[in-house]
């Protein structure tokens, strides 16, 4: 294997951990933000009629709901103006709630900003279709985060027996540094798909 492909290979799994870990945490706000998939979706719906742009982004359970407040958003938007407004806002936000709560995450409603620069990646890489800058930035992250517990753990490992106050500074830096080992490789294990179908079955995406 040529040192290019060895490379991409790193990226690779660098990138399947992080999005494990990303998993292992509370959902993130990404799909709750106006700028969001969840919303852009729903203005593409709402724009052409295709209500199908959006089931995916819900549980089955929950399609009839949906039907019922997309066909009630399209009659009341045709009056345009400010009736269009509040009934497309009032329709991203059930979306939104719905969809967070398929996800077993609370809502709080919709959030305006700019979006997280891990998520921001993954976006730019599926727009690309190309992972390395996205591998990139979680592997550089990975690796500092590494080397910071690592060398800790070293800067107080050699410490005089009778110190126990040194002592205890060690033994957590031993414990923070050997968890955060135990997790990244923990994670490397963790796929989303699988965390979606046993949290909440019939999701269909994985973020």
């Amino acid at each position: 294997m040529n040192t290019r492909n060895l490379n991409l290979k790193r990226l690779i799994v660098a990138a399947a951990v992080a999005s494990a870990l990303i998993w292992s945490l509370p959902a993130a706000a990404h799909c709750d933000t106006l700028d969001g998939p969840v919303v852009a979706a729903a203005r593409k719906a709402l724009d052409s009629g295709n209500i199908n742009l959006i089931l995916v982004w819900v549980q089955k359970k929950d399609e009839a709901e949906i039907r019922n407040m997309f066909n009630k958003a399209v009659t009341v938007r045709k009056a345009g103006g400010q009736a269009k407004e509040l009934a497309d806002m009032y329709f991203f936000e059930t979306l939104v709630r719905i969809h967070r709560a398929g996800e077993g995450a609370g809502y709080t409603g919709l959030k305006s900003g700019p979006v997280e620069p891990p998520i921001a990646a993954a976006d730019k890489s599926l727009e690309s279709g190309k992972l390395q800058e996205v591998a990139q930035l979680i592997s550089k992250r990975m690796e500092q985060g590494l080397h910071r517990t690592f060398e800790d753990v070293m800067k107080k490992k050699k410490y005089n027996p009778n110190d126990v106050a040194a002592g205890r500074a060690f033994a957590s830096a031993y414990v923070e540094y050997t968890h955060y080992v135990e997790r990244l490789y923990d994670a490397g294990e963790t796929l989303a798909p699988g965390r979606v179908q046993k949290e909440a079955p019939g999701l269909a995406h994985s973020h």
